[in-house]
């Protein structure tokens, strides 16, 4: 099964009201869905650009804004579940902070359907920013999805450098992982980048990152903001030698497409030069 993605380096702007807001966020689609792209992925934190429609007072304030910015979680959730909706698509909306409770949040990444339906991902791994800065806390669940296109998965940023999350949820079925990013450091970039592709080529899976990008010097969260998106693939028979199917140009802001034949996953994975995937237990051998 062929499916093409739309994998977005999206730029944080200073808005001036939510019109602002929904009306860039569908010019970003419409002209993904003007490409033929099934599956539209934004990345992690790309809503925080929203601190801005509150003021310096709230931008300024890494805890303040969280607080604000729930007062637009449900029309963030609106606009995309029905754009989703509108345009028969799946999208991968980044992540927006959420409150789980009295002064707890995390860091969620939602996954919507073309029926309306939704889901999510909360991140399991949180960086030093997020845990001693930020205190936005780790969620406690891995999830795979089902959809059209087989079941997905979602990494978000730094969740894409632990192996053994990964592995379970390609275990579990998914032959894509997404991994929405927010890196301000190329050595940040690279490690999500490193990390996509280690997780592509172990597991025998597709892997796409999208990253924000630009800069934005009035914001206390993402102020700087580095990053290529990427489609990353097994690196064997079939699939690109070095393992990348398509790769965007560092910091510039674009969708970048690709044409993913889930299918040759398994292909591969019965038929390839290695059997990363098969192997994988063994190394069990050395540690019992």
């Amino acid at each position: 099964m062929n499916v093409k993605i739309a994998t977005a380096q999206y730029d944080v702007s200073f808005l001036t009201d939510w019109q602002h807001y929904q009306q860039k966020i569908e010019r970003w689609v419409q002209q993904a869905i003007g490409q033929q792209a099934d599956i539209l992925l934004f990345p992690e934190y790309f809503s925080m650009e929203l601190a801005s429609l509150f003021g310096q007072a709230v931008y300024s304030s890494l805890s303040q804004q969280l607080v604000e910015l729930q007062s637009l979680h449900q029309a963030f959730l609106a606009l995309f579940q029905g754009l989703a909706h509108q345009h028969q698509c799946i999208i991968q909306a980044g992540t927006f902070p959420v409150q789980i409770s009295s002064g707890v949040y995390r860091n969620r990444a939602y996954l919507f359907m073309p029926d309306g339906s939704t889901d999510f991902q909360d991140k399991i791994m949180m960086t030093r920013f997020e845990n001693e800065q930020w205190f936005i806390q780790a969620g406690d669940a891995l999830k795979c999805f089902d959809t059209a296109f087989g079941k997905i998965a979602i990494n978000i940023c730094y969740d894409s450098e632990f192996p053994l999350l990964a592995r379970h949820q390609v275990e579990a079925g998914a032959n894509l992982i997404v991994v929405p990013s927010c890196t301000d450091t190329m050595a940040g970039y690279h490690r999500v980048k490193i990390g996509c592709q280690a997780r592509a080529l172990e597991n025998q899976c597709y892997v796409v990152q999208s990253p924000l990008v630009g800069e934005a010097a009035w914001s206390e969260a993402v102020d700087v903001n580095v990053g290529a998106a990427g489609v990353y693939t097994p690196v064997d028979r079939g699939f690109p030698d070095n393992g990348v199917l398509a790769m965007g140009v560092i910091n510039q802001t674009q969708w970048l497409y690709a044409e993913l034949a889930l299918d040759n996953c398994a292909t591969v994975r019965e038929q390839g030069q290695v059997f990363n995937y098969r192997d994988w237990p063994l190394q069990q051998r050395l540690l019992a």
